[in-house]
């Protein structure tokens, strides 16, 4: 199995759907005039993409677990290819709400048989999946872009369907000369998650992950709706600024995917970060909610797309998969189930809020943010267990790779050094510049009681740091 390109080929589908997620609203007004037909009737077809998701999410994720990951990605892959390319040129409102329903379908497919085959690849590939929001989010920036373009040089909207379905063709031959690796295998991280909890934490902890694929979807969904509206008509704001907002919250939001994995790979537990992250979350929407100064306004919006879009919802996803890593297609339908309710409920009541006032609607937001940190804090007492052999040796094995990489370079300084000091005729042991190391050493020791076992360790690497000098200058002697 090559994880790398493997890898490649998955994150290749989720720009395909960053695209298949917003093309319809993209090209809402195209698509009215070929099907000859109002806005709002566009806008009931684009609806079938989360009764869609809705129907298929528990369903596949389930059938995942039975028949393999790579079945539900080619269903994606297929279910897109049929979307886009039925979608560029259908007639019929009938259809099109199927097509519609078929791109819901296709994104629960993807997700079953993606976030479960990242986690089964085994070592860090968990934080990989944080990685998907990435590359979702490039293709919802460069669609609108595209889409622009086409209209302005007055070509066939349908050009824009098409080049999706070409990607996925390409990506579909690429994929299945990968092999994907074995279902339901489980990391030693995920069996001791499972094995060591009881059974009331265990229903605790996913209450609250299952709570938060709910609350972290309405989160995203709440602000996108009416931060543009509630900045406008609350503060004053105009309207340039207003929808500067929103792309702010965008450059947080990819921002936040690249640190989140970036702590991931250090190994931050994934508990802190969810705490961490909604904490910041709730307070960076408290402050867009309640200040009318603009530039602490933008700050805020960014932070907020850091926090609570910045690929932490996977994080909660991967956290529920280690509860129960023998159904991990299962979790997942569930987990992404419960964000599909949000998609559907959500509008509904900040649709009846809004008839109150928009203020009214933007800031039942802090609700549901505060509703979703208490799901995180449940979840993370319910995991917290005392420390295990396994995972302290774990932490030992991530910080001896570290230290083997800084070695690396040590000794590739040395090198270096041993050549200065030969066109110098200088010896190979400074007495007084080994005796300044070990004081450095003393001096940053954070603890008294490991500095003298910390300077036998650095007197071993200097013996062997000059016994390598030594054997680079007879090698060099022989070969003069």
């Amino acid at each position: 199995m090559h994880k790398h390109q493997l890898s490649v080929s998955l994150y290749l589908n989720y720009f395909v759907h960053g695209i298949g997620l917003i093309i319809l609203t993209q090209n809402m007004q195209a698509l009215g005039q070929h099907w000859q037909a109002p806005l709002a009737t566009v806008s009931y077809v684009i609806s079938g993409i989360g009764i869609g998701r809705l129907l298929a999410y528990f369903i596949l994720g389930n059938l995942s677990d039975r028949f393999g990951r790579k079945v539900f990605v080619n269903l994606g892959m297929l279910s897109y290819l049929i979307f886009f390319v039925g979608m560029a040129v259908v007639t019929n409102i009938q259809l099109a709400y199927g097509l519609a329903i078929l791109a819901g379908i296709a994104n629960s497919a993807l997700d079953a048989g993606t976030y479960t085959t990242f986690i089964e690849m085994g070592g860090r590939q968990g934080s990989a999946n944080v990685l998907l929001k990435a590359f979702m989010s490039a293709g919802e920036f460069l669609l609108p872009l595209l889409v622009a373009n086409f209209e302005a040089q007055k070509i066939w909207y349908g050009w824009s369907f098409m080049l999706a379905a070409a990607i996925l063709i390409i990506n579909g031959v690429l994929l299945n000369r990968q092999q994907f690796p074995a279902k339901n295998q489980s990391n030693s991280d995920a069996v001791v998650v499972g094995q060591q909890q009881s059974k009331t934490r265990r229903w605790l902890a996913t209450v609250g992950l299952a709570g938060y694929g709910y609350t972290s979807m309405a989160l995203m969904i709440l602000y996108t709706q009416w931060v543009s509206l509630f900045a406008t008509r609350t503060f004053h704001f105009s309207s340039v600024l207003a929808h500067w907002l929103l792309s702010l919250y965008s450059i947080g939001s990819i921002t936040g995917v690249l640190v989140i994995f970036w702590l991931l790979r250090r190994g931050v537990a994934e508990t802190k970060l969810l705490v961490a992250m909604n904490s910041g979350s709730l307070l960076a929407l408290a402050v867009i909610c309640f200040s009318p100064v603009a530039s602490v306004s933008m700050l805020a919006a960014f932070s907020f797309g850091f926090t609570a879009a910045g690929g932490v919802m996977q994080v909660g996803l991967n956290l529920f998969i280690k509860c129960y890593p023998h159904i991990k297609g299962r979790i997942t339908g569930i987990y992404f189930t419960f964000g599909s309710l949000a998609s559907f409920t959500i509008p509904l009541m900040t649709g009846w809020l809004s008839k109150q006032s928009v203020a009214t609607a933007m800031r039942f937001d802090l609700l549901v943010g505060l509703i979703g940190l208490a799901f995180v804090g449940l979840a993370a007492w319910a995991l917290h267990m005392p420390a295990t052999l396994n995972q302290e040796r774990q932490r030992i094995n991530h910080i001896d790779r570290q230290i083997v990489r800084l070695l690396n370079q040590r000794f590739d300084t040395v090198t270096t050094i041993g050549e200065l000091k030969q066109q110098q005729q200088l010896p190979v042991l400074d007495q007084q510049r080994e005796q300044r190391v070990l004081q450095q050493v003393a001096v940053k020791s954070t603890q008294t009681a490991h500095t003298p076992y910390l300077q036998a360790i650095f007197q071993a690497i200097m013996h062997n740091s000059r016994a390598y000098q030594t054997d680079l200058h007879k090698e060099d002697m022989k070969h003069d």
